[in-house]
């Protein structure tokens, strides 16, 4: 997550960063993994505010909407 892309995710009516006791959601913060809808990613993508991605945990699916080489330009970097 950034920070860039949580206040993009509020500004399209999807706040992550309120927590939520009763849902048990402890809201985000910059830093944190979370896991994301492609097409929510793909229109932060559109807008330059898209966060990185593991792609070992991105479904294939994802291929669908976005581009695998997307996908690769944003791969989170390990530290290996």
């Amino acid at each position: 997550m950034t920070d860039e892309f949580l206040q993009f995710s509020l500004s399209r009516g999807n706040d992550l960063i309120t927590p939520r006791p009763d849902y048990r959601f402890p809201g985000l913060k910059a830093g944190d993994r979370w896991c994301l809808c492609a097409l929510r990613w793909k229109e932060a993508l559109e807008h330059g505010c898209a966060p990185q991605v593991e792609l070992e945990a991105t479904a294939a699916e994802a291929l669908n909407f976005i581009s695998m080489n997307e996908l690769i330009k944003h791969a989170l970097k390990s530290d290996a």
